[in-house]
């Protein structure tokens, strides 16, 4: 009887090449026509070529789309870039077989990943160049997330030559909200940000700081200034309320409804319409509404600041359908995983929790905010994601709540440990509020 096959063996005893000229030339080439690339119509500013860094290096980016990587590609040709995407990608029917070709590495985020740290080393060992987005995943508010603790040292370890790419209006074309490309404008800045003798200088955390300060943006509070139509072909707004959950007039949350060019609270008809600018229009002069979608989120997020501390016995509480990918087939490209059971996520001040089945037995995890900070996000703010003994799981909420549960586990965590800091221009929010208690 033939053996099933693994593909979660094979992935993880695959070895890694510097992309093959020939096949990226042809990703190359397609990434510069309307297929692909073309089409959004890209600005390069290219101060610092990576072609002209003879030996291994990084590029970096502030990680706004899943279309970043044809911009990349661009503004670093003719240098083959191999570059990092999140290991559940690689479980997708249509996305395999393309990665495995382009020689793609694949690297479990917000976890230890020996196995996709051992494939940028052997990278490096080739001479070649590794990009990677040191935030772990895409932009999900419209703004830039903080890097991944520990990056300074990650970089330092290997000291070679990093190099930044700096993109502004890719969020607005392609994001976490609704995956429909709206054709507009993407500029991209590139340029050398560490010499080695930089990194051989500089503490972990005094890199991880020129990081964050470098890649400084929000996607929707730019565009007000540079007033780009973004083509939503009438769906502007579809989904924003998995991102926009809490009316800022009444503040209920979960009754904002949000479908094609409009957002309107359910319980105080409280809303706006949003144009192809991203630009808010309110109802009437009685309506609440903040200037942007990300000014929005954060009023959202200092409400749960606020609440959290308030209140020593919160607990947020829904239920999930959780799914995990399979050893012997691709999932489909629909879906990023395959449902293996069901039960109760909690997020309270110990932590977060689940309390259900898995594969028909009883499945329950405890994980206090040392080892849980954030999520991996994949394509929308339908699920969150937790890598569990290493291991993929999606969780599928019975409602959509997404968008509060990585702010509140987020928030959760600075209020207890404070490892996955906020940025400095966020220090208003935590004024007169004791942040990092369980380390005290």
């Amino acid at each position: 009887m033939k053996n099933k096959r693994n593909l979660q063996e094979e992935l993880l005893h695959r070895k890694y090449k510097i992309p093959n000229p020939f096949i990226y030339f042809i990703y190359y080439a397609v990434g510069r026509t309307h297929l692909l690339g073309a089409k959004y119509h890209p600005h390069f500013e290219i101060k610092d070529k990576i072609s002209d860094c003879k030996g291994p290096c990084f590029l970096i980016w502030n990680h706004q789309s899943r279309r970043d990587h044809t911009f990349l590609t661009t503004a670093a040709w003719p240098r083959r870039l191999s570059i990092v995407c999140e290991y559940n990608s690689f479980f997708r029917s249509h996305l395999h077989w393309p990665f495995k070709m382009a020689r793609i590495i694949p690297k479990k985020v917000f976890c230890n990943d020996m196995a996709g740290i051992r494939a940028i080393r052997e990278i490096i060992k080739q001479g070649g160049c590794v990009a990677f987005s040191p935030e772990g995943t895409s932009s999900i508010f419209g703004d830039n997330q903080p890097i991944v603790p520990g990056t300074g040292r990650f970089l330092k370890a290997f000291n070679i030559p990093v190099y930044c790419g700096y993109m502004q209006g890719s969020y607005l074309t392609n994001n976490k909200i609704c995956s429909d490309d709206r054709i507009g404008q993407v500029y991209y800045q590139q340029k050398l940000l560490f010499s080695k003798e930089d990194l051989e200088k500089l503490s972990p955390e005094e890199i991880e700081d020129i990081i964050n300060r470098e890649f400084h943006h929000d996607d929707y509070k730019w565009n007000k200034e540079h007033h780009i139509k973004y083509k939503s072909k009438g769906k502007i707004t579809t989904n924003l309320a998995d991102m926009l959950y809490r009316c800022p007039k009444c503040g209920h949350e979960f009754e904002m409804e949000a479908q094609g060019n409009y957002i309107k609270c359910n319980h105080c008809g409280n809303g706006a319409t949003m144009d192809d600018y991203y630009d808010f229009h309110p109802f009437n002069k009685e309506s609440v509404i903040p200037d942007t979608p990300s000014d929005w989120a954060h009023e959202e997020r200092l409400a749960i600041i606020d609440e959290i501390r308030k209140d020593p016995n919160y607990c947020f509480k829904v239920h999930c359908k959780i799914g995990t990918l399979p050893s012997d087939h691709y999932v489909d490209k629909s879906i990023t995983s395959e449902i293996v059971g069901e039960g109760d996520y909690y997020i309270d001040h110990q932590g977060v929790h689940f309390r259900g089945t898995k594969n028909g037995e009883e499945f329950n995890f405890d994980f206090s905010y040392k080892s849980v900070w954030t999520y991996p996000m994949t394509v929308d703010l339908s699920i969150f994601s937790l890598y569990i003994n290493e291991e993929y799981h999606d969780f599928y909420p019975d409602f959509r709540c997404v968008g509060k549960v990585i702010m509140l586990t987020e928030e959760m965590h600075r209020l207890h440990v404070n490892k996955f800091k906020n940025f400095p221009w966020f220090d208003y929010m935590y004024e007169g509020k004791e942040i990092g208690i369980d380390e005290k």
